[in-house]
């Protein structure tokens, strides 16, 4: 449960430090907290600004069409601000299949109907 509350509080960050992922830190607290507890994980689906998102993820395994253009916009503006800061050729390419692998797994999960 330790693990659940710190992944919930690292998401709650995530939200407004942009460097800080919130999806990976809610999907790791509802798996750690439904593992030690019904009434958290319930706590977490059910909460009105996190839950919808994992409660998609959690039934269907589906993300939002939103959401994965969101994704995919912030994981190429990211190589880009990557690229111009000169960075080593292979930095450059180690990043570049890690986000590519990335947005390939977010746009090969099935989109939900709710966006």
């Amino acid at each position: 449960m330790a693990l659940a509350y710190c992944c919930v509080g690292l998401g709650v960050l995530g939200i407004f430090l942009p460097v800080l992922p919130t999806t990976p830190f809610l999907l790791l607290a509802l798996w750690a907290g439904s593992k030690g507890s019904r009434r958290f994980k319930w706590w977490l689906l059910r909460h009105p600004r996190l839950g919808p998102g994992l409660r998609l993820w959690y039934r269907e395994g589906s993300i939002p069409l939103g959401g994965k253009c969101l994704a995919v916009v912030f994981i190429t503006a990211s190589w880009v601000m990557i690229y111009l800061r000169d960075t080593s050729t292979t930095l450059l390419i180690v990043l570049s299949l890690i986000l590519l692998g990335s947005a390939s797994f977010i746009l090969t999960r099935p989109t939900s109907k709710v966006s």
